[in-house]
């Protein structure tokens, strides 16, 4: 029983990272879970503190994550819709063969969708840039708790004291 625990918390672990980048899972909150998971496997010891404290983490990054963006589209003079292009954007880049589509894809989203709403290229440069710059910090935000998290994950399960069976 233990196995499948400790498999199902690494499978929710590799979903966070993957959702550190794709915009429909939450990384974090989804790495948080595979912590969440491997607790309720003998031998390993994860307190309840140690749960709240990496739980409230995660769940700021994923408030981070909406609010980032935006300020780095504002900031820059983006509009909603340089924020929707970076999202099809990135969707795009990854599912395209381009190689680095999913550095590639936010910025060109965020340009075509600030052209499409200013069809001024020098503001639509600038705002895609600042849309493509929040995306980036929130991206790297929640892929350093994944990794993190990953890395708590990775230490409980070497230091477990319980049978694998």
């Amino acid at each position: 029983m233990e196995i499948i625990i400790i498999t199902a918390g690494l499978l929710l672990m590799v979903l966070g990272l993957v959702g550190s980048f794709l915009p429909v899972l939450p990384g974090p909150l989804t790495s948080w879970a595979g912590l969440f998971v491997l607790s309720y496997a003998n031998g390993i010891e994860i307190s309840t503190t140690f749960l709240i404290v990496t739980f409230i983490v995660a769940l700021l990054i994923f408030i981070l994550d909406y609010i980032i963006p935006a300020v780095g589209t504002k900031r820059f003079g983006g509009s909603k819709s340089g924020m929707i292009g970076t999202t099809l954007g990135l969707i795009i880049g990854l599912l395209s063969p381009i190689p680095f589509g999913v550095i590639i894809g936010p910025f060109v989203g965020a340009l075509i969708g600030e052209l499409v709403h200013k069809n001024d290229v020098n503001r639509a440069t600038k705002a895609a840039f600042g849309s493509f710059l929040g995306f980036i910090t929130s991206t790297f935000l929640k892929f350093i708790v994944a990794v993190v998290y990953l890395g708590l994950f990775i230490v409980k399960v070497i230091n477990h004291t319980g049978s694998w069976v």
